[in-house]
């Protein structure tokens, strides 16, 4: 179950993240998980949960979006949702394509609090 990993990276970066706002409590993280990117949402859930039972930080609130493959011709240049794995371009029906997106798995956002007060919404470069 490598999501029990990935729930200990994601409290990892949010640790380092929060020595550059001292005094700041996280409130929200925002994940950008791509379909093809192997990861079960919801066991991710539940280990990230588990992980912080009974800790400072329980009850800090997972926000994840799930991002779809895409797809992009060599043809025509078509950027493209992939349904289905039909990876065919749609525009041009060409199945010169590549993928070009649905295997992320990035930080999307850090929502902090200081002294109850939302304070920073810390976002990655996309």
């Amino acid at each position: 179950m490598h999501e029990l990993s990935i729930a200990e990276s994601i409290l990892d970066a949010v640790r380092e993240e929060l020595t550059k706002h001292p005094g700041a409590r996280p409130v929200r993280i925002g994940l950008r998980i791509g379909e093809l990117a192997a990861v079960d949402v919801d066991s991710l859930t539940f280990c990230f949960e588990a992980v912080l039972a009974e800790t400072e930080w329980e009850g800090l609130q997972l926000d994840i979006r799930v991002c779809p493959q895409r797809g992009v011709c060599s043809d025509c240049g078509n950027e493209f949702a992939v349904v289905e794995y039909n990876t065919q371009c749609p525009a041009c029906a060409s199945t010169n394509t590549t993928v070009s997106g649905g295997d992320e798995l990035d930080f999307d956002y850090l929502e902090v609090e200081t002294n109850g007060t939302p304070a920073v919404e810390v976002k990655s470069a996309e």
